[in-house]
């Protein structure tokens, strides 16, 4: 069995979602969060858990066999920054105590592509070396720390680490009014009737849909063998906000012209790339390829959005 701790957020629901797909048995974590989304519904286990809560979380294994985990579970910074580092890092030491205590094979963990800050490469890929940098938000900076926390923290285990860099993942389930990923809100005014708010027609970058991010942290926690500890998790491509406006055009039914969306040409910040993640390591060692292109991605997000608020 495989454990996903907050396994009812976008991607942790995904990744178990995957996982169940694959022919595993699940068990899914959850703290604030219970509904069960449709796609999960009679397929996975759910336990009400504070990962906080070292002796609760240990106490998983009288009931379940678990041999993997995906430890996805997280929250948002409030005031308090000191208190979100606090909780993330309890969970985080939580659950690296139940991987060596319950010796599971693989023990995989949220990090992020913003990691890379401060890199100047467009193509961002596993080897480059991580520099001291601003990070952008209190988030990068801890999902930063989680890696040598974790890696460190297994070994002399038996236990494999494995570092999920994951890149800018949107999807059902995602807040639509995200302030992390501007394609949600983009695409809910447009399904509201409003006009969303113009874009600048090349920007754009890293994008993974939240289905694709799923199978590969699925992909990843159940291969036979890897060859790494630390991989990238998106899609492999960069899009712009040209191909954005071009797909929402294409789905959302009969806009009228007033709303459909503007676009403001070139880019904001004058020339440059769009930063992605490479997934060359990923594919090589899982097999894994994208299911969805950004026109199929949201052709099924407006298609899900029919019938869910999120």
């Amino acid at each position: 069995m495989i454990l996903v701790t907050g396994g009812l957020g976008m991607i942790g629901a995904h990744t178990a979602r995957a996982l169940t797909d694959l022919g595993h048995e699940v068990v899914v974590t959850a703290h604030r969060r219970a509904e069960v989304p449709s796609f999960l519904a009679g397929r996975v286990t759910v336990e009400t858990l504070d990962v906080t809560d070292r002796d609760a979380f240990l106490a998983l294994a009288d009931r379940h066999d678990i041999g993997d985990i995906v430890h996805l579970a997280g929250g948002i910074p409030g005031e308090d920054p000191v208190g979100f580092l606090r909780t993330e890092t309890t969970g985080l030491l939580n659950a690296l105590d139940a991987a060596r205590a319950w010796g599971v094979r693989r023990f995989a963990v949220a990090s992020s592509l913003g990691v890379y800050a401060g890199r100047p490469e467009t193509r961002r890929h596993e080897e480059l070396a991580l520099p001291a940098a601003n990070l952008p938000h209190l988030i990068v900076a801890f999902k930063k720390a989680v890696e040598p926390l974790t890696t460190h923290g297994l070994q002399g285990s038996g236990v494999q680490p494995v570092v999920l860099r994951i890149g800018s993942v949107w999807g059902p389930l995602m807040d639509p009014e995200s302030p992390f990923n501007h394609v949600p809100p983009y695409i809910s005014a447009v399904l509201r009737g409003e006009r969303p708010r113009p874009l600048h027609a090349d920007d754009g970058g890293d994008g993974c849909y939240a289905p694709d991010a799923g199978r590969a942290i699925a992909l990843l926690t159940t291969a036979p063998a890897l060859r790494h500890d630390t991989y990238n998790v998106s899609s492999g491509r960069p899009f712009t906000n040209g191909e954005l406006a071009d797909a929402v055009r294409a789905v959302v039914p009969g806009p009228r012209p007033d709303l459909l969306p503007e676009l403001l040409p070139g880019r904001q910040y004058g020339p440059g790339g769009n930063p992605y993640l490479d997934i060359t390591r990923l594919a090589r060692d899982t097999g894994f390829t994208p299911a969805f292109d950004l026109a199929g991605a949201v052709a099924d997000y407006v298609a899900w959005r029919a019938g869910n608020p999120r």
